[in-house]
């Protein structure tokens, strides 16, 4: 019998496949074929390259056994990085595919991925998990429905995964709160967005307005998006249209952290540049003054 659809789970790091199952079983039906993978507690400390390879061949041996088959796709943490990447490297799969969906991950790059591993030296799995995958997931947003969500817990990120670094152009996005990141994987809460968001899965088309530009443009430079609770220390650098502001703060070690505000004063966008990152910004405030002040 030819299941309804396809639906591929993928736990993340420092997991396996139990508790993301048990959302699996609350988003299928009856003649949904489920795929939920055990990459192994341990792999997912080492490097991501072998996890990728391991699920692209359990991936590919379902799709090729059932070719007519729309594809659902449910990936948290890590989980969402991997079927990015498999995406990216399988443009055939994409007309399949109905949805895409990603929980609590990282797809500009993890801030406490490049702290563990700030230089991207170790062969462990921050580098991975660092990796600024923001242009791969909107291209593959451009073409198949894509759902972000995240949670805030109330600092700006779900304890583990900044808000900011989930989110990407072209796809719909959803804001949780107070819910951890490890919850995520199987929380009722999130298995409300997205049963609704596979009644009407929709391609967006790119954000206009002038904050997104904005954002959009430090996103070009070396910047690590991270959590806004340091916004108050900043001080105004450049008064921007529509009354928005970009204000920066230096921390103790020398760490230079942008914000985006808008008129009323509410934070739009945090984020930082590492000491090497930093003269890349520097050398792009003339340019910012010049395209939005």
């Amino acid at each position: 019998m030819t299941p309804d659809f396809l639906l591929f789970t993928q736990h993340g790091w420092a997991d396996d496949c139990k508790a993301i199952a048990l959302l699996a079983k609350t988003l299928a039906t009856p003649q949904t074929l489920v795929t939920n993978p055990d990459l192994g507690w341990l792999q997912t400390w080492l490097s991501i390259d072998p996890l990728i390879a391991k699920l692209d061949r359990m991936a590919s041996q379902v799709i090729s056994s059932h070719p007519n088959a729309p594809i659902r796709i449910v990936g948290h943490s890590l989980g969402g990085l991997l079927w990015l990447e498999l995406l990216n490297r399988h443009p055939e799969w994409r007309s399949k595919v109905h949805s895409l969906v990603l929980v609590g991950s990282p797809v500009g790059g993890s801030d406490l991925g490049r702290v563990f591993d700030p230089l991207g030296t170790f062969p462990f799995i921050a580098k991975g998990l660092a990796t600024n995958r923001r242009p791969i997931a909107e291209a593959i947003a451009s073409e198949i429905p894509t759902l972000i969500v995240a949670s805030d817990i109330g600092d700006g990120s779900d304890g583990t995964v900044s808000v900011e670094c989930t989110k990407f152009e072209r796809a719909t996005f959803v804001r949780l709160a107070g819910i951890s990141h490890a919850k995520l994987k199987n929380h009722p809460q999130v298995a409300e967005p997205i049963r609704s968001f596979w009644l009407n899965p929709q391609v967006l088309p790119p954000s206009t307005d002038l904050a997104a530009q904005i954002i959009r443009f430090l996103h070009a430079l070396p910047i690590t998006d991270a959590r806004p609770h340091d916004f108050l220390k900043a001080q105004p650098l450049i008064p921007l249209q529509e009354g928005l502001t970009l204000s920066l703060w230096k921390n103790l070690l020398g760490v230079d952290h942008v914000f985006v505000a808008d008129a009323q004063a509410k934070c739009l966008y945090s984020g930082y540049f590492g000491w090497g990152d930093a003269p890349a910004f520097y050398a792009a405030i003339d340019d910012i003054k010049q395209k939005f002040g």
